[in-house]
């Protein structure tokens, strides 16, 4: 079992999307897209989803991959567990935004 460690940014960035999915849709649907997200995690440690290399042209080295309405993005570190850099809505100006988080 490889174990996953979810990073500084990504943690702000899920606190962000529990908040906001709460206020819009309600305590059940942010509830059940937080499992999910989770659940994709362990899905990425596992293998059990793609890992697609981050563009070279980004500048960091790393995979990602889709959980709905947003990317994963995450990295191997140097014990081999998978760090979760981020984790970003799909109209973010990713570039930019996984960027930052990868440098926390």
């Amino acid at each position: 079992m490889t174990i996953y460690r979810v990073q500084h940014a990504a943690g702000r960035r899920i606190d962000d999307i529990y908040i906001y999915t709460r206020e819009r849709w309600g305590q059940d649907q942010a509830e059940r897209y937080i499992r999910g997200l989770f659940a994709r995690f362990e899905d990425i440690a596992e293998r059990r989803v793609a890992w697609r290399d981050v563009p070279r042209e980004l500048g960091v080295e790393g995979f990602y991959c889709r959980y709905e309405r947003h990317y994963v993005y995450w990295r191997v570190l140097s014990d081999g567990a998978v760090g979760i850099v981020t984790v970003l809505h799909e109209r973010m100006h990713q570039i930019e935004r996984f960027q930052e988080d990868a440098k926390n």
